[in-house]
């Protein structure tokens, strides 16, 4: 397969083509582009999303290995972790990984700052983001349970 031609947007791009971007936008088109994590979430509730999330390690170990911005890498992370989160809730997550697509949008991350080598704002917004979200995920309970505590005692 010979991705060369002059006629295509993408020619120059493909025409040096890492062996492991390439492996992983073919996970990418597996997972996302043929259904494989939603169908495989849907056959086997969680486990299959764990497995989906495993899978997408591999494009976070590229980015790791081509020395990526260690916020695009926290980035990729938040897609798989979002990605793995709401996929385990029965059918909702399974229709919602049909849209969220986590590996094509970590395969499209790699690809951007792999050339530029560089983060961009969006990306630390994405993760501070999802830590405050995760903090305040983490800290509700505990108020709630305080105060709790405090109507009964």
């Amino acid at each position: 397969m010979n991705d060369r031609s002059p006629g295509t947007s993408s020619g120059l791009a493909r025409s040096i083509e890492d062996p492991q971007v390439a492996m992983a936008e073919r996970i990418a088109r597996w997972t996302d582009g043929a259904m494989l994590d939603p169908i495989i979430g849907f056959l086997v509730p969680g486990l299959g999303d764990v497995i989906g999330a495993g899978v997408g390690l591999y494009t976070v170990m590229v980015a790791v290995q081509k020395k990526l911005p260690a916020v695009v890498v926290a980035r990729m992370l938040v897609n798989l972790g979002i990605d793995t989160a709401i996929g385990m809730v029965p059918v909702v997550g399974d229709l919602f990984d049909v849209a969220w697509k986590a590996n094509k949008k970590n395969v499209d991350l790699l690809r951007a700052r792999h050339v530029r080598g560089r983060s961009r704002p969006g990306d630390w917004l994405m993760v501070v983001g999802a830590s405050l979200l995760l903090l305040a995920a983490l800290a509700i309970p505990v108020v709630l349970l305080v105060l709790f505590f405090r109507a009964v005692f």
